[in-house]
């Protein structure tokens, strides 16, 4: 196991949450209506897709506890049927001020997922206080859509939000964002083989607190450099993936870290088990070289029917007691 400095320490708090909430899905199923913008989800054959996504859910939950993260876990409700609930990345983010951010979803039957009571969840299970809430869902009235940490991928540390355009993160709504909150917005494109801009940020860019895992053989040619340079700029390794690994969900990984402080504040890498068989042996090790831990957990009906992988799954929940 890596042993960080005290240093290295400040600056994993900073960037990684130690605790995280996750939705225990009710209707996981495929989302016909996300299908059209996510060349990451796919059909598949199973035949009781809920009740293997709850065993996929639970062993993920599991793993978190036992590497000393905090979870919050809220059940999903029954009525409506939520397909994607498994995913509250993608609706609501906590932040280290205080403020709670809800976000405008680009599908109808997503909509649903934002609730206030899994908000108040939060706060009685976490230590975490809301002393502000700031509400772009009424942006999806516009035909305007800005979906969380699915589309903003966050330097907590250069306080940068990095986000590739498409039909599920408007530009506009990022620099919204940005100003709101006190980042710096870096936009740029980028686009599957057959063309189809990427449908979330967070499946070809992952930033921990040391390293970075970038997909740069997807993002545009006039983008590429810029996003490379403002990764290496930030003092992280930057680890590039190939496409093949991207769709694997190598890219869909979130460093956190173990409640606490002193030695149980240590950094975790979490990933699926398919995104894991995706690097190569020099490729774990550098990401091991730059956290304590990697916690890799197998989940691929989520991931196949769901088209998100373990990241998709978590939204972290910073510290603020005040």
């Amino acid at each position: 196991m890596i042993q960080l400095a005290c240093s290295d320490r400040a600056t994993v708090s900073a960037q990684c949450a130690p605790a995280v909430l996750m939705i225990r899905p009710a209707s996981f199923a495929y989302n016909e209506q996300t299908a059209h913008s996510n060349r990451f989800q796919r059909q598949a054959t199973t035949q009781v897709p809920g009740a293997e996504a709850l065993v996929e859910f639970d062993r993920l939950h599991r793993a978190l506890v036992a590497a000393g993260v905090a979870v919050c876990v809220v059940e999903d409700t029954r009525e409506p049927a939520k397909p994607d609930a498994v995913f509250p990345n993608n609706w609501v983010s906590f932040h280290r001020d205080g403020t709670i951010v809800l976000y405008p979803m680009q599908a109808e039957n997503r909509r649903a997922e934002r609730r206030l009571d899994v908000l108040a969840a939060v706060e009685r299970g976490l230590a975490f206080r809301c002393h502000h809430l700031l509400d772009f869902s009424a942006e999806e009235l516009a035909g305007r859509y800005l979906e969380g940490t699915g589309s903003l991928v966050l330097d907590h540390l250069k306080r940068v939000a990095y986000a590739c355009r498409s039909p599920r993160t408007d530009a506009g709504l990022v620099r919204e964002w940005t100003r709101a909150m006190g980042y710096e917005a870096e936009l740029f494109d980028a686009a599957g083989a057959d063309g189809t801009p990427i449908y979330h940020t967070n499946v070809l860019l992952a930033i921990g607190a040391r390293s970075a895992v970038l997909c740069a053989e997807v993002v545009s040619g006039a983008d590429r450099e810029r996003l490379r340079l403002r990764l290496e700029a930030s003092g992280r390794e930057c680890i590039e993936i190939s496409a093949r690994a991207m769709h694997e969900f190598a890219a869909n990984v979130l460093e956190l870290r173990a409640a606490g402080a002193g030695p149980d504040g240590r950094s975790i890498l979490v990933m699926s088990a398919r995104a894991r068989a995706a690097f190569d042996g020099p490729q774990i090790e550098r990401l091991a070289a730059a956290v304590d831990q990697i916690v890799d957990i197998a989940i691929p009906t989520i991931e196949t029917l769901g088209g998100g992988g373990v990241r998709c799954m978590l939204a972290e929940v910073p510290e603020c007691r005040a």
